[in-house]
């Protein structure tokens, strides 16, 4: 039988030794990976002037990227910034949902935007399951810009009740699971429906997770955040 409890106490245990080999290497030099796939990704750099930083978009949607601080899953942190990178029409869809939900007096928060390849090999090492962490020989489409972890907030930036927090990897997390309250239920409908009208494609085991529709329109990338504040200014 699935052990939650035991899942979690496992994956903890992996991410911690992976976070002791990431913080001995220098920035996103990885040994454990292949070097030329790394590089095969870095080389994409220069197809990075469609994205923007989402503050420039729509300043109202709260950025809180879980992975530039210890509240995740790794507990450590992994991004240099707390930036939300995306693809210019990803980031438009997004806007679109953020402006009706302000209508309802309600907006978005963030988790995760892009993330860098060399970031999606250490999740890989640490939880090698595909159904939460994309495998990094195909790419993710947060690898890729085109893909967004949000949750809904009040006016005050409160978030709303859902069925998890983020990164949970229990059953409770997917998106067809029906034993939750009824508030909690119409939440993940509401961003759900709203996210689907505006261009995108929902995971079914993660209720925060969202695919732009046209994510294999563009490159799976591997450019650190600082080159890319470098490249935009």
């Amino acid at each position: 039988m699935f052990n939650v409890t035991d899942y979690r106490q496992a994956v903890r245990e992996r991410a911690f030794f992976f976070v002791i080999l990431f913080l001995f290497t220098s920035g996103f030099a990885f040994p454990v990976f292949a070097e030329k796939e790394v590089k095969a990704a870095e080389g994409l750099s220069g197809k990075v002037d469609d994205l923007v930083d989402i503050k420039e978009i729509n300043p109202h949607i709260i950025v809180d990227m879980k992975y530039a601080a210890e509240d995740n899953f790794v507990k450590t942190k992994l991004y240099d910034s707390n930036t939300c990178f995306l693809r210019r029409s990803t980031a438009s869809k997004l806007d679109t949902v953020q402006r009706k939900l302000e209508g309802m007096n309600l907006g978005l928060k963030v988790w995760d935007c892009y993330r860098p390849l060399a970031v999606q090999k250490i999740l890989w090492a640490i939880l090698p399951n595909e159904r939460y962490v994309a495998n990094p020989e195909k790419g993710s489409r947060h690898n890729r810009a085109s893909a967004v972890d949000v949750t809904l907030v009040d006016l005050q930036g409160n978030e709303l009740q859902m069925p998890t927090g983020f990164d949970d990897f229990s059953p409770r997390a997917h998106r067809q699971y029906q034993d939750i309250p009824e508030g909690v239920f119409r939440n993940r409908t509401l961003l759900e429906g709203m996210m689907k009208k505006a261009g995108f494609l929902p995971l079914p085991e993660e209720w925060w997770h969202y695919d732009d529709e046209k994510w294999m329109e563009f490159d799976i990338l591997n450019v650190p955040f600082e080159k890319l504040f470098k490249h935009h200014n």
